[in-house]
């Protein structure tokens, strides 16, 4: 909710310099935090104009704009500076940059659940390979990422596409505990692939 007018021009400060109770931004400390958007009296355009559900979409004073944010108790928001005259919702701007952080912290995890790690093999790994590799897929799955596994074939080596398809579904089988083979070993250019999926999200 934007500061009050005092008579004769200006604003009102809170003797305390933190937000008073019900929210909004207030107090001599806001420039200082306030970065990504201008609100309130910190608005610098003549003109704005008003979008959104709790008010008639237009063209207003900057005065009659801030009128209507302290009526409803909410802060004036510039979302779009570089319009003229510039785009401007009412809104309460706690809840705000709360529901921003919230969903760009969904979206970031998300964006990890999602990522893929790749295992390769060739048609002769040995034991002790396949097992330093299945140690670590295991560590992916558990984390919650994908696990893409294939077998490189080089030059005569794509004769042996059937020790390929065994030592897939060998690792799938020690994988059993942390994730879900996909589907059935297959043939793309010169890689025999399987894709693994970490326990509970078997694709359907």
């Amino acid at each position: 909710m934007a500061v009050p007018k005092r008579p004769g021009g200006g604003f009102n400060r809170p003797s305390g310099g933190g937000p008073r109770p019900g929210g909004g931004f207030r107090g001599r400390f806001l420039p200082r935090k306030e970065a990504e958007h201008r609100i309130n009296q910190f608005i610098r355009s003549a003109q704005v104009r008003l979008v959104g559900d709790n008010v008639t979409v237009g063209i207003y004073s900057i005065q009659d704009a801030l009128r209507l944010s302290q009526e409803q108790g909410l802060d004036l928001v510039e979302i779009s500076p570089n319009v003229d005259p510039p785009v401007c919702k009412i809104i309460d701007y706690n809840k705000f940059l709360y529901d921003k952080k919230k969903k760009e912290k969904e979206m970031k995890a998300k964006s990890k659940a999602s990522e893929v790690k790749e295992i390769r093999f060739t048609p002769n790994t040995d034991d002790h390979d396949f097992d330093f590799k299945a140690k670590h897929a295991i560590e992916f799955l558990k984390e919650g990422n994908k696990v893409k596994a294939y077998v490189q074939f080089k030059g005569r080596a794509i004769q042996f596409q059937d020790r390929g398809q065994l030592l897939l579904l060998k690792f799938a089988e020690r994988l059993a505990e942390a994730g879900v083979l996909e589907n059935m070993p297959k043939m793309e250019g010169r890689r025999m692939l399987a894709m693994f999926a970490p326990k509970g999200k078997k694709k359907s």
